[in-house]
């Protein structure tokens, strides 16, 4: 049996291209659109680890994490936060 992995992002094109790419590699995939939408899909299999955007609607990545740590089935689970975000070079 396959790990599932959850991929959260509100990009479809992003959800799309980090689902291929887990699938691809082995992995069950559940994928979310925002954090509330994640939360809700967390009940369809035990998730090993959470792939998530930083800026969503409905609920962001941060809080996401802090409802996930909330949780007693997954308060060690890792997190990774990927985003596409961009920073201007010139504020750097």
């Amino acid at each position: 049996m396959a790990l599932c992995l959850m991929i959260v992002d509100d990009s479809a094109s992003m959800r799309q291209m980090v689902s291929f790419t887990l699938k691809d590699a082995g992995y069950d995939v559940i994928a979310a659109s925002n954090g509330k939408d994640a939360l809700t899909k967390l009940d369809e299999k035990k998730v090993s680890m959470v792939i998530t955007d930083l800026n969503m609607p409905e609920m962001d990545g941060i809080e996401l994490i802090r409802q996930l740590r909330k949780l007693p089935g997954l308060k060690f689970t890792p997190i990774v936060m990927l985003t596409t975000e961009s920073q201007d070079e010139k504020k750097i």
